[in-house]
């Protein structure tokens, strides 16, 4: 796969992958995000109890990447099917959200920042 793939372009892969295997009837919004649910779970799962300089070691290993990638697509496919189940363009979404997050988090306020929007003074 080319690194300039695009959303777009993702988004057709996964779905030719799913319907060369009949699996569209199985992935409703419900179970789609189920299922997204539960690879964030396997996620978290690489980090459950290390602390930061344990990770950043871990980060550095071939065989933790090869399972960090993994948890981090499977968790990307899942969206792209749930953004096609539902209707959403993924692009819009984003480009929408970072409008509505730069009203709330204002550079001169949030810059090395970590508090949320209604504690930012």
């Amino acid at each position: 796969m080319d690194h300039q793939d695009t959303l777009a372009t993702l988004r057709q892969l996964v779905i030719a992958f799913r319907e060369q295997r009949a699996w569209q009837p199985f992935h409703t919004p419900k179970n789609l995000a189920m299922a997204i649910a539960i690879e964030a779970g396997e996620l978290q799962e690489l980090f459950l109890w290390k602390d930061d300089p344990e990770i950043q070691h871990d980060l550095d290993k071939d065989s933790f990447q090869q399972r960090l990638q993994a948890e981090m697509a499977d968790i990307l496919i899942f969206l792209l099917y749930l953004a096609q189940a539902a209707g959403v363009d993924l692009s819009e979404a984003v480009r929408t959200k970072l409008i509505e997050n730069d009203k709330k988090y204002p550079v001169a306020k949030s810059f090395g920042c970590h508090k949320k929007y209604n504690e930012l003074k």
